[in-house]
């Protein structure tokens, strides 16, 4: 499944609403096969948004027929431990504590905890224990805020 055309289908009608669209999820789980949609809005997203998204946004699959199969749509807001992907959220989300996955090891490790320190042309400044190291946007398997550890430092 590519994930980018119903990115690129449900990304419009967010943006209009005042969301973005933070990760996108479709799995099997059991029987059925679930979609999950993580948004994001300011101040923060309620319960109500969601319902009202899980609406707007099945609605226009549907329409859309951009699944084949039958799915189970979830909508919810990212949650404390955040996906950050975009180069805008690294710059967003600058001076917070976050956990990054490298694809390959960077000095013999691919795991990293740390504080953002800013985002420019594709490469994340990011310190951790004392260094900063400068990972490229595409180098990097997986990327969330730590606020746990943030609330801690």
């Amino acid at each position: 499944m590519d994930l980018s055309k119903i990115e690129t289908l449900i990304s419009p009608l967010l943006e209009q609403e005042g969301a973005e669209l933070v990760d996108l999820e479709y799995a099997r789980e059991g029987s059925q096969w679930v979609l999950r949609v993580y948004i994001d809005k300011s101040p923060r997203v309620s319960l109500d948004d969601c319902a009202y998204f899980s609406d707007r946004i099945g609605s226009l699959l549907d329409s859309s027929k951009a699944l084949s199969a039958s799915y189970v749509l979830e909508v919810s807001s990212p949650g404390i431990d955040r996906v950050i992907k975009k180069e805008k959220d690294f710059q967003r989300f600058s001076g917070k504590a976050a956990k990054i996955q490298l694809k390959e090891p960077l000095e013999g490790r691919r795991n990293f905890s740390g504080i953002i320190r800013g985002c420019q042309e594709g490469q994340v400044a990011f310190e951790c224990e004392g260094k900063t190291f400068s990972f490229n946007i595409s180098a990097i398997e997986e990327a969330r805020l730590n606020e746990a550890a943030h609330l801690s430092i």
